[in-house]
């Protein structure tokens, strides 16, 4: 039998789903279509009568992921009208629970929140909170920059994107407590291009007072573009289509099927900083007045408790994807460090580089050109970024968590480390189901650590403060000491890891 409730646009009816009530499909904005893609999201319209909420709504438009073979990657039927949310709750009872608002991963291009790899249940009976998945535009239809290419003929944005997960945020403050949700007790947290949106959020003054705490898995707030940057992927668009500037409009006529042919296109040969980046927030001057981590530096997120990590790995996954870069020798490895290099004489710095990873690393690991090449990437990606948000919002702070997850993953006997990706089965509690067995792995210490993680998530999500009774004192992170919790399968709180690789990126991030 299922749950009605009133929002504030309208009555739904919901699902109970194992022990839990779920309402699915809510709209929280005008779908982005017609006159509407390219441009901010705007509020739903209110409907009359009660809205069936017992199915997950369309999932952004995006093309097939060379991941979609592992367990839990799909995201079912796929439209531009996007904007939807799910809410699971223990009970829609006034309780004034927690509430922890998912943000989905997938390089801004791909994913959606009702994909099954984040199945919410173990996490919200567990703790007693109320979980929010959402989606938002992906890839060309929810970042390209036209601003400065076509001007405001469009009434364009550059992060749409973000903009949608600002809308899906203010749909909760206005509504959650119906749900039995606290809005002042709001966690947002995302993994990868998830993580990455969390960073930006913190970043984005629109979104200011809309969440208290923030959890960034293997994500966090370098992850943007600049204006120009921007600008030229949007004319790389527009040239593809062979449409002029001054008759940008056409852009909303051109069939959707088109513009993720081309998107994949530009993603695939987009070089000058890397693919992750053809699509993905940027310094637009209006909704992100300047970098995400600049804002963080300067307080705007001055309230918000902040954990943030990474898993010790995460490039190896891109490896599997990537086959060249298991033949590297010293030549191809010099050349691709030196590519995504700042700064003058890049390949001075990319020698210098690597002969600090080298140096680091023997003894305790592999200094094979392809093992040095995914330890680079790891922290220039993911790694320090992180510890730079960690840095900015500790000095505003002191509720600032830091952790590495080291714990490896089962697939290929190994050869992925603690790659990317390997946190979430573990956080979400689905380490027992057969496709996480098959790339985390299982057994009595798996089934331990996942029920760690679980709780310092919940207790950060109750408090701030991800310090539970099964793991080591958890220390807030400082620039001096740099505590940081490993998860593996004995937790220890470690100070400085890999301290000395990260020392070798000053000056460079």
């Amino acid at each position: 039998m299922g749950r009605k409730l009133d929002t504030t646009l309208g009555r739904i009816e919901g699902i109970e789903d194992r022990g839990l009530l779920a309402f699915r499909g809510i709209p929280f904005a005008k779908p982005p279509v017609g006159e509407r893609r390219f441009c901010a999201p705007a509020p739903a319209e209110p409907w009359s009568g009660v809205r069936d909420a017992s199915a997950f709504g369309f999932s952004a438009p995006q093309n097939k992921a060379q991941l979609d073979a592992l367990v839990g990657m799909g995201v079912g039927a796929q439209s531009e009208d996007c904007l939807y949310l799910n809410v699971l709750t223990p009970a829609a009872d006034g309780g004034r629970r927690p509430v922890m608002v998912w943000i989905h991963g997938g390089a801004f291009t791909i994913g959606s929140g009702s994909q099954p790899m984040y199945d919410p249940v173990p996490l919200a009976l567990r703790g007693d909170v109320v979980i929010v998945t959402i989606n938002y535009r992906l890839g060309a239809l929810g970042f390209l920059h036209l601003l400065d290419v076509c001007g405001e003929d469009l009434g364009t944005s550059a992060n749409c994107g973000i903009l949608d997960q600002v809308a899906a945020l203010r749909w909760v403050r206005e509504n959650i407590e119906r749900f039995g949700g606290d809005p002042q007790q709001v966690t947002i947290f995302g993994e990868s291009a998830g993580g990455m949106s969390v960073g930006t959020l913190m970043g984005t003054p629109a979104a200011k007072g809309l969440f208290q705490r923030a959890i960034a898995q293997s994500g966090a707030a370098h992850r943007v573009n600049d204006r120009d940057s921007a600008s030229e992927v949007a004319s790389l668009v527009l040239d593809a289509f062979e449409i002029d500037p001054r008759d940008a409009a056409r852009l909303r006529d051109v069939p959707l099927g088109r513009i993720l042919e081309v998107q994949a296109k530009l993603v695939a040969s987009y070089k000058r900083h890397d693919a992750l980046r053809a699509f993905c927030p940027a310094v637009d001057g209006r909704s992100l007045p300047e970098s995400a981590i600049g804002a963080i530096r300067s307080g705007l997120s001055r309230d918000v408790s902040l954990m943030a990590g990474t898993t010790r790995d995460e490039w190896k996954l891109f490896g599997l994807m990537d086959p060249k870069s298991r033949e590297l020798d010293e030549a191809g490895l010099l050349e691709r460090v030196e590519l995504h290099l700042p700064g003058d004489e890049p390949a001075r710095r990319a020698r210098g580089l690597i002969e600090a990873y080298r140096k680091a690393r023997g003894g305790r690991t592999g200094i094979e050109p392809p093992e040095l090449f995914y330890a680079i990437e790891t922290d220039r990606v993911f790694r320090m970024p992180a510890i730079r948000m960690l840095e900015a919002q500790s000095v505003h702070r002191p509720q600032t968590f830091s952790y590495l997850v080291c714990w490896e993953a089962a697939l290929l006997n190994g050869a992925l480390g603690a790659c990317h990706g390997i946190d979430v089965p573990f956080v979400f509690g689905s380490i027992g189901r057969k496709g996480a067995q098959k790339f985390a792995g299982s057994g009595p210490e798996a089934e331990r650590l996942s029920a760690r993680m679980m709780d310092a998530w919940i207790a950060f999500a109750r408090s701030g403060d991800p310090n539970v009774d099964d793991l080591p004192d958890w220390a807030p992170y400082d620039s001096r000491r740099r505590a940081t919790m490993i998860f593996d399968r004995e937790c220890a709180l470690d100070d400085a890891p890999l301290d000395a690789e990260r020392a070798a990126w000053d000056g460079l991030l």
